[in-house]
């Protein structure tokens, strides 16, 4: 019998988004029976587009942390009648109390702080998380995460039975976008993608690459992301300091992404914290060597597939891209090390998993 099982994309058209995005489109590659309702803002219906009539899409307007994801999110959902929902972020109506399970990509908004933001107010939106990722793992009938070492890590923040949390591993196929190239002022360069929160570690990858130009003048830093505070901050910074070769890039599209990893000299992921570490491996399918920070879930996830280094110490960052970057035989390793490690994750295999979850939960009416 056909069930019908909502799915919380409001991020989908985030830097988080790409798993949303990715677990759609191959979810309706396995499941053509069960009926799906997909909630979006209404400035991303033409984000994706279902290629299936069991997959629907559903105008969702609610700020995740607002009242009215508390309140209007809840009716919302209780109107729908699932019969499970997947919320593919820990922020969720706390009133609702019908079957769902839970992604949760990571801990970092307990773990670390953000200084674009005001202290208390901050630090208060921490208090409350705290409750809300308890909640959650008390509530949810299964919490996926997308590494052991994030399972692990929430498994002794919440003490919930280990049955409830399932490690379900994402996936990375730029190989799908045709390169197409983009305006970039350096034609030697090393990148990074995503956030630059400061616990993305920005500031540290700036100074190494300060101390790689006195022998690489020529060598630039990119910086890809759509401009935000946190970016704009840091792009003052770099201003203030008078600091050379560094450019940040704002929005690239899929196919410049994809032309911008072909391209570098490395990817560069000075993270001290991550869940797991998306674009190393997006740049491994692109054939970048990627010269990581040996923290938290890296070294799981990239394998002897990265050359790592100490993320606090910026020395260390220094030493070990410049020795990459001097070493021909290295980067061919890591390269190829790269194309077999990518392998080992599929977003087919993604989608399976979580397919089996939901079948999972929707079976068993009692909560572990």
């Amino acid at each position: 019998m056909s069930k019908r099982i909502v799915i919380d994309a409001r991020i989908i058209n985030s830097t988080t988004g790409r798993y949303v995005e990715r677990l759609l489109t191959h979810l309706e590659d396995i499941d053509k029976e069960n009926e799906y309702i997909i909630l979006v803002p209404t400035k991303d219906l033409g984000y994706w587009t279902p290629r299936n009539r069991n997959f629907t899409l559903r105008e969702a307007n609610f700020k995740n942390y607002s009242f009215g994801e508390q309140f209007g999110l809840a009716i919302l959902l209780y109107r729908l009648k699932p019969d499970l929902v997947h919320f593919c972020m820990p922020q969720q109506p706390l009133l609702y109390f019908k079957k769902h399970v839970t992604t949760l990509h990571d801990l970092i908004l307990l773990r670390t702080y953000n200084s674009d933001k005001n202290w208390l107010t901050f630090h208060l939106k921490q208090f409350i998380g705290r409750f809300v990722f308890w909640w959650v793992g008390l509530s949810s009938r299964f919490i996926l995460t997308p590494s052991s070492f994030t399972r692990d890590d929430y498994l002794s923040f919440s003490h919930i039975n280990p049955n409830k949390v399932k490690m379900i591993y994402l996936a990375a196929d730029t190989t799908v976008y045709k390169p197409k190239k983009a305006a970039l002022p350096y034609k030697e360069f090393i990148m990074y993608v995503g956030q630059q929160s400061d616990y993305k570690n920005i500031r540290a990858l700036i100074k190494a690459h300060q101390k790689l130009i006195v022998t690489k003048p020529n060598l630039g830093l990119i910086l890809v992301g759509g401009k935000n505070k946190l970016i704009q901050m840091n792009e003052n910074w770099v201003k203030e300091k008078s600091y050379k070769n560094v450019y940040f890039t704002g929005f690239l599209s899929n196919e410049e992404l994809a032309w911008t990893y072909k391209n570098c000299k490395a990817y560069v992921l000075p993270s001290l914290m991550e869940g797991f570490g998306l674009p190393g491996l997006e740049a491994m399918t692109q054939g970048a060597p990627v010269i990581s920070s040996n923290a938290t879930c890296s070294p799981e996830i990239y394998g002897n597939a990265a050359h790592y280094f100490d993320p606090h110490d910026i020395n260390d960052i220094t030493k070990q891209i410049n020795i990459v970057l001097n070493n021909p035989a290295i980067q061919k390793k890591l390269i190829q090390n790269g194309f077999k490690q990518v392998k080992k994750y599929s977003w087919d295999k993604t989608a399976q998993q979580t397919h089996k979850t939901y079948t999972e939960a929707l079976a068993n009416n009692k909560r572990l």
